[in-house]
Order: C-alpha cells, then sequence, then structure tokens
C-alpha cells in the first residue's frame, strides 16, 4: 500500500490526545455517607468495573476512528507495478510481412491486430507505433487511427533482432523510464530466433497471432529450361506447405491476354512448362488460385527483344576459339589484328579481347584505359613474348604489374566457386576430379587488389579479375596450355561476356540488389524511369558512353512488369516479384521469461498493461470504516451499561 499524501501521516501523532485524556482521571469522587454501608459498597464496586470497560471500548474506538481518518486524507492506494511513480512509455511492433495475410479466427491476421489496438488503446494514451516499413512516434490512437487502417502489407524483409532494435531505437532515451514493448507477430522461422538482451526497465510481451490453418501454394520461382529455333521452354515450380492437392490450375498471361492454362497435382512441390514463341516480347504472369496467402500466387517475368553483346578480339593468335564460343545468336563478334586496329570501334564495344599481343601500343593502352572506366570489360591473354612494360602501362591504375615469365609445367587446380564467373548456374556442386588443365610456362604478377576466379596448384592465381579487367597469367594456345580444351573455356568466357553488359533478367525479387544495363543513348541531363501505369520511379543509375548502369533495391516495392523508359520511349520491360520466404508457414514457439510474457491476444496483452498500471484508491474505505466507527461510539455510550 502506498499513499498520495504521506506528510498526512504524522497526524498520527495525535493519538496520544485520546490516550492521555482516558489515562488520566481528572474528575475526583466524592463520598457520601449512607445508611447501609454494606449494601453500598458493592454497588459501587460493580459500577466502576463496568465503568472502566466502557472507557477502554471508548479509547479503542477513538483512536481507530482517529487513525482511519488520518489515512483517509493520506490518501492510500495500491498498484501492481514497484515503478508506479516512474514514467512510462510504450511501443508496439506490429509485423505487417505477407505472412500475416494468413486468416485467423477473425479475419486477416494484420487487420484484426489493428482493429485490436484502436478498440484497447485509449484514444488520447501517448504511444508509439512501428511496423515494417513505417513509425508513428509519440502520438495518440485518435491522430493515427486512418493511417492505422490503411496499414498495408509489406515487401521489406525484417529479422526478429532487427525488429527488436528499431523498436527499442523508437524508446526516449531518457533514463528511469519503464518501457513496454508489445511486439505483434506470427513469428515465422524464416525471421529467425528471438533472444531479445533486456534490462531492468524494459518488458517485452509478445503476442503470437495463428492462422487456422496453415495451407499455402506459391508459385517459387519460373525459369527458361531450353530455347529451341521457334520456342522457349519455361519451366514453373510450385511448392505446397500444407495438404496435397490434385488439380491445381495454373494461367499463363501475356499483358492481360490468357496464352496458355494447364493444371497440376501437388503434394510437397511440383512442376510444369509452358512454350512461348521465340523472338516475341512477353510481359508475362503466372497465376493460381489459391485462397490462403495471396502475395506469391502472382509470378511476374519479361522476355525482351534479343540484345546483342558487342565483342571486339583484337588478337595477335588464333582466335578461332573465341568465335566457337561468341556465336551470331547473343554476340556481335568482330576480330582484328592490332596494326589494322579501327579505334573507333572502341567505343561501341561491351568486351575486348587482348588475345596474346606482344606489345599493347600506348594509342591502346590509353584507349583502353578509358574503355574500362566507361564500363567497358577487358580480357588480356599475354603471349609467351610479351613486352612488359607495355602491359603493366595498361596495369598502373590497378596497381598491378607482371614481374616475371616462368618456363615450368603447372595445372590449374583451384575454382573460385564463389566468384561471379562460376557461382551461378556453371557447377551443380563443387568438382574435385576432373582434368585439371596445365600450362607449359606462365608470368607472375603481383595486385593488392585481384579476385582470384582460377589458381594454380601452389595456389598463384592463373585468372584473376582487377575491377573491369580480367588477365590470364599464361597464353592459352595449344602449344602453351590445355586450357582451351578444358570444359572451364566456354563459361568463363561466357560469363566474362555476360558481365559486360547484364541484360535484364527473367525478373528480380524486390528488396535485393539488382542490376541491369540498357542500351540506349541519352540526351544531356536526361534520366530513365521505370512506369507502371500510375507508378514512375527514377531508379539509381549510370550513364556510360554506350549503356545506361541502372540499380534498384528499395524500389519498385509492388510487384509487376515495368517499362524502362527514356523521354517516353519504352525501351525495355523488367519484371519484380516478392519474395517467396515467407510463403512456407512454419512458426517459431518463443520462450518467455522474467521480463517476457507471452500471449494470443492483443486485448488481454493491453488488458495485462492496464492491470498493472492501474491504481486502487483505497481512501473510500478508510472514511466508511471511520463512519462505522463512529456508529460504534455512539452506539457504545449509549447501550453500554
Amino acid at each position: 500500500m502506498q499513499f498520495k499524501h504521506p506528510e498526512l501521516l504524522y497526524a498520527l501523532f495525535l493519538l496520544l490526545i485520546p490516550i492521555i485524556v482516558h489515562l488520566f482521571q481528572l474528575r475526583k469522587f466524592q463520598k457520601v455517607p449512607f445508611t447501609n454501608v454494606a449494601f453500598l459498597k458493592e454497588a459501587t464496586i460493580q459500577t466502576r468495573k463496568s465503568s472502566q470497560i466502557k472507557k477502554w471500548l471508548v479509547l479503542i474506538n477513538r483512536l481507530l476512528l482517529m487513525a482511519t481518518l488520518v489515512f483517509a486524507f493520506a490518501q492510500p492506494f495500491t498498484s501492481k507495478t514497484s515503478n508506479l511513480n516512474a514514467e512510462k512509455e510504450t511501443v508496439v511492433y506490429l509485423d505487417n510481412s505477407f505472412s500475416m495475410q494468413a486468416k485467423g479466427s477473425q479475419g486477416e491476421l494484420l487487420k484484426r491486430a489493428v482493429q485490436d489496438i484502436i478498440e484497447n488503446v485509449p484514444e488520447d494514451e501517448n504511444i508509439s507505433i512501428v511496423t515494417n516499413d513505417n513509425s508513428f512516434k509519440n502520438t495518440t490512437i485518435k491522430a493515427i487511427k486512418n493511417e492505422l487502417l490503411q496499414i498495408d502489407y509489406s515487401s521489406e524483409k525484417i529479422s526478429a533482432e532487427a525488429a527488436l532494435l528499431k523498436s527499442n531505437a523508437v524508446f526516449d532515451s531518457k533514463k528511469g523510464i519503464v518501457k513496454n514493448l508489445v511486439y505483434i507477430s506470427d513469428f515465422q522461422e524464416n525471421n529467425g530466433s528471438l533472444s531479445p538482451q533486456l534490462d531492468s526497465l524494459t518488458h517485452l510481451h509478445l503476442v503470437k497471432l495463428a492462422p487456422v490453418n496453415a495451407n499455402n501454394i506459391a508459385i517459387d520461382s519460373a525459369f527458361i529450361s531450353e530455347r529451341t529455333a521457334t520456342s522457349i521452354e519455361l519451366k514453373v515450380k510450385l511448392i505446397n506447405s500444407g495438404n496435397p492437392v490434385e488439380n491445381l490450375p495454373i494461367s499463363l498471361f501475356n499483358n492481360n491476354n490468357l496464352i496458355a492454362k494447364t493444371s497440376v497435382e501437388i503434394d510437397k512441390s511440383a512442376e510444369t512448362t509452358f512454350s512461348i514463341p521465340v523472338n516475341e516480347v512477353i510481359n508475362g504472369k503466372i497465376s493460381i488460385d489459391d485462397s490462403n496467402l495471396q502475395f506469391d500466387n502472382t509470378l511476374f517475368f519479361s522476355i525482351n527483344k534479343p540484345s546483342k553483346i558487342n565483342v571486339l578480339g583484337i588478337n595477335g593468335n588464333d582466335d578461332s576459339f573465341l568465335k566457337r564460343i561468341y556465336t551470331l545468336d547473343e554476340f556481335n563478334y568482330m576480330s582484328t589484328p592490332v596494326d589494322q586496329l579501327n579505334y573507333n570501334l572502341i567505343d561501341s564495344q561491351h568486351l575486348i579481347v587482348l588475345n596474346e599481343l606482344d606489345d599493347i601500343p600506348m594509342p591502346l593502352a590509353t584507349a583502353l584505359k578509358q574503355f574500362t572506366r566507361q564500363g567497358g570489360i577487358i580480357v588480356a591473354i599475354p603471349s609467351e613474348t610479351i613486352n612488359i612494360e607495355s602491359y603493366n602501362q595498361l596495369l598502373t591504375n590497378y596497381k598491378s604489374r607482371f614481374i616475371n615469365f616462368v618456363e615450368t609445367d603447372k595445372q590449374v587446380t583451384n575454382i573460385n566457386y564463389a566468384h561471379p564467373l562460376y557461382n551461378q548456374g556453371v557447377f551443380e556442386k563443387q568438382v574435385k576430379n576432373f582434368q585439371y588443365p596445365k600450362v607449359s610456362s606462365y608470368y607472375n604478377f603481383s595486385s593488392s587488389d585481384m579476385s582470384s576466379a582460377l589458381q594454380f596448384e601452389d595456389g598463384k592465381t592463373f585468372l584473376g579479375q582487377i575491377k573491369n579487367t580480367f588477365l590470364f597469367a599464361s597464353a592459352l594456345n595449344q602449344k602453351n596450355s590445355s586450357f582451351k580444351n578444358s570444359p572451364l573455356i566456354v563459361p568463363t568466357f561466357y560469363n566474362i561476356a555476360k558481365q559486360s553488359l547484364k541484360i535484364p533478367e527473367l525478373y528480380y525479387e524486390i528488396g535485393e540488389n539488382n542490376r541491369f544495363d540498357v542500351e540506349t543513348q541519352m540526351q544531356q541531363d536526361a534520366v530513365l524511369s521505370l512506369i507502371k501505369e500510375d507508378i514512375n520511379i527514377i531508379p539509381k543509375q549510370q550513364y556510360f558512353n554506350n549503356k545506361v548502369v541502372v540499380t534498384t533495391q528499395e524500389t519498385p516495392s509492388m510487384a509487376g512488369t515495368y517499362a524502362v523508359s527514356n523521354n517516353g520511349e519504352s525501351i525495355k520491360n523488367v519484371s519484380y516479384n516478392y519474395g517467396r520466404q515467407e510463403s512456407v508457414l512454419t512458426y517459431l514457439n518463443p520462450s518467455v521469461s522474467e521480463r517476457i510474457t507471452l500471449s494470443n491476444s492483443v486485448s488481454e496483452i493491453f488488458d495485462t498493461l492496464k492491470s498493472d498500471s492501474k491504481v486502487n484508491a483505497l481512501w473510500k474505505w478508510f472514511v466508511i470504516f471511520a463512519l462505522a466507527l463512529l456508529i460504534t461510539e455512539m452506539l457504545i455510550l449509549k447501550f453500554f451499561k
């Protein structure tokens, strides 16, 4: 029990007054002679005993009466919290990820949670609310009610730990504040475990919202499995986290026109294939009907007119291997000896291969440096008799240099599977026992910034990358190397060329760091835009001589197919889809501790917070008790004989 005015308790010393009055007899008895002395003596004794009991009862009653009045004026109260007089702050983290589309017993989990917050938090109470993509700090429900009702599902990914950090950052930095963090989520496994570090003044209230069923079918991915002269085979993969389905319809649209439809039987996963005409622009959409989560029922993709990569081979030796790799269906390959090079061709290229040149002339080195600054890529294959100084002139800007020439046999045994040349689609698994290519001679070179893609058996670099330049350590002709006969030759040169012009992929995932190149000529101060209906986005972009490098991450945030527009003219189409990490409905079971509570109801948590901070005033009971004591004293004085 606590007191609103504890200083009034000093009035309890006034209880000494009735004690003094009752203990000291201020009235003296006077003896009166009477004839029958024996009878009077007995009557006097009985009266004095009765009087003493009555006085003690009155004394106790008056002491209690005065004490209750003092307590009543001090205004006693009780509360569950030990920090009642401390300032309090409440922050609500509301998970608005796509998995909250799942339906609970009262509708969609997110919508129900919003309604419960509005209904259970007093309109004028100060509160902060944080979502995955927004925050409302130090406001009231009355002020943000409309915004809460309009909260939509977010594609922004946020882990459980990140959500806690984001929510804790909203709390006031003042010391001594009691902090209540209400964490409302379905606690999906893909968000990571929850292991918060709480101080003594922070209380975490977990609200786990569970759907009535965990059935969900999603379009997981799509990819081109085969290309022929007349058609493209598009393979679609689906996943199921619920009960098996015998007949699931799948529709394929181009723009809004239905061009194909099929059905599959699915247990845990399934695949199906669509055939699409070749050399046709497709703004595709794959769609299924699933009543649970909606965000993963559609997958957008784009197939644009083929763009060819311009490759220039400056040759000092046979380039037949380059002609076999850079075929006409995907590349514009040009070949020229160094002494017949037309320097005007360099600016229009995406990739230049220096094929075993003995010497790099100064004008060529200067042109190549400018070419790489404009986003072009160079592959340098040295001959066995190079002018080291001329090569080092080219590498000066990269703090790299050839050191010496070594004539000895070596095998290429180490593949960097994490390198961009080999980390996607080249190897199904890491190969350890294939026939290693070997060389008869090589160059040692040094570089502080080189990333090795292929290495010799002793760990020295065979193929390294320094920014926009790929450098081989040895000549690749048949006399010096067996690399041309190796299975590595095609993916290596093919993927280098693909890096020189990143043609837009089938689709991209929203929120990832995505990059693609657009071949276009830009006017001064012009920019490319991504346009979809009434959405107009200007992405991060960098302009070079013959292409624009576009980078997207936070935007766009809405799935769909966007037109890449240059001054109102549509150049290409790019598709974006939401990530499918939340499609599998598996959940965590958060643990509780001294300062962590767990509930499955938003209203229950807020009732608990109200109960913890509720003040139970007791002064009225003390006033009632005082009145009862006053009545008791009156009855004692009147009826006690």
